[in-house]
């Protein structure tokens, strides 16, 4: 008599549109049997993404994608739902809540948001049980985490993009803004490992974890930020972080395993990096590959990865972890903001907002 194995983690594929993308959302997180992983009688956190404070196709959780999560919830008896929002040194969240239209979808909503970098939000220390791979030497005087994510559920919204740092960024990518303060930049020379151990942490911090992942919008390029947008016109949804960043990794057109935060979270038994241990409901994706590059960079990222992994190494405490570290700050925010988004990216916001994706942002 055979005897079963462990149930593949499920992810949900589910193809949309502009006019049916809130029952989409609903319908993906169903497949991905959503109320079996979120206690019903919970607080759940709505982990809201925001890559700039300006709108960006595919930078940052999309209206209509919070929108979609909190219907689907409100009609499957969640109450007590938190729009969590976090800035960093070069974003500001109250400028990105705005912008991005997340705070229209909040107030429709009748939710009280969240800024996890200003009071009342507390940070209080943590020691993780879990054997850390690399926080605990980044941080030898110990870290903090939000107060408030102890026993609560969490939803992450990311979307589907590429990364400079990452080769793709996406649900677990999504919990470093809320689990690490202000100083979160020290661990980018150390970006994957960081990503696996604050999994290991939510993992402990939260009874249930969930992702929705936007991918109406893709960006495709040097991301976060200076990407170029695709229409792709798919939601993904699951609990398991890593099987949903695998899904998403391989329709973008890379080998998940390749990507070092999948390969080490599959390997640590975190979740499921190998495509034949997912079980993808909803679409077939098996002919999908959209082949985009996750290995391309601005001025800037070129800059940091002379000082995170090139002939700048010894420099880096000094000039990223010093007093002087804020001249990264200002660099990065006149590279983005002054140069890159004034004579490059309002030119495709411009094409983006021709698209019927487009026309349903100027909506909310």
């Amino acid at each position: 008599m055979s005897v079963a194995g462990p149930a593949k983690p499920k992810v949900a594929v589910v193809y949309t549109s502009p006019e049916t993308v809130i029952d989409d959302i609903g319908r993906a997180m169903r497949l991905a049997d959503y109320q079996s992983h979120l206690p019903g009688d919970l607080a759940t956190l709505l982990k809201i993404n925001i890559s700039w404070q300006h709108y960006y196709p595919a930078c940052s959780t999309s209206p209509w994608q919070l929108d979609g999560v909190v219907h689907a919830l409100k009609n499957d008896g969640y109450s007590d739902l938190i729009p969590a929002h976090n800035g960093t040194v070069v974003v500001d969240p109250v400028e990105g809540a705005l912008k991005n239209k997340h705070e229209a979808v909040e107030q429709k909503h009748g939710l009280e948001s969240v800024f996890l970098d200003f009071p009342p939000a507390k940070w209080v220390d943590f020691k993780p049980k879990s054997r850390m791979i690399t926080l605990d030497d980044i941080y030898p005087e110990g870290f903090q985490v939000p107060e408030m994510f102890f026993g609560k559920n969490i939803i992450h919204l990311p979307t589907m993009k590429t990364h400079v740092f990452t080769t793709i960024t996406g649900a677990m990518k999504n919990a470093f803004g809320g689990l690490l303060n202000r100083k979160r930049h020290w661990t980018h020379s150390v970006i994957h490992e960081t990503l696996v151990d604050l999994l290991s942490i939510q993992k402990e911090i939260h009874p249930g974890i969930f992702a929705v992942t936007d991918g109406t919008f893709v960006g495709d390029g040097p991301g976060p930020r200076a990407m170029r947008w695709h229409v792709k016109n798919v939601i993904l949804a699951g609990a398991d972080q890593v099987a949903v960043d695998a899904v998403s990794a391989k329709m973008m057109g890379f080998d998940p395993m390749n990507i070092k935060f999948i390969r080490l979270a599959h390997e640590m038994g975190l979740g499921a990096g190998e495509m034949q241990d997912i079980e993808i409901v909803g679409e077939d994706i098996s002919d999908i590959d959209w082949k985009m590059g996750g290995t391309e960079n601005t001025f800037a990222s070129k800059g940091q990865k002379l000082i995170y992994w090139g002939p700048l190494k010894p420099l880096e405490n000094f000039l990223l972890r010093s007093p002087i570290a804020p001249w990264s700050f200002v660099a990065s925010n006149l590279y983005h903001n002054t140069y890159w988004m004034r004579f490059i990216g309002r030119r495709r916001v411009r094409a983006a907002m021709k698209t019927g994706w487009g026309r349903l942002f100027q909506q909310y």
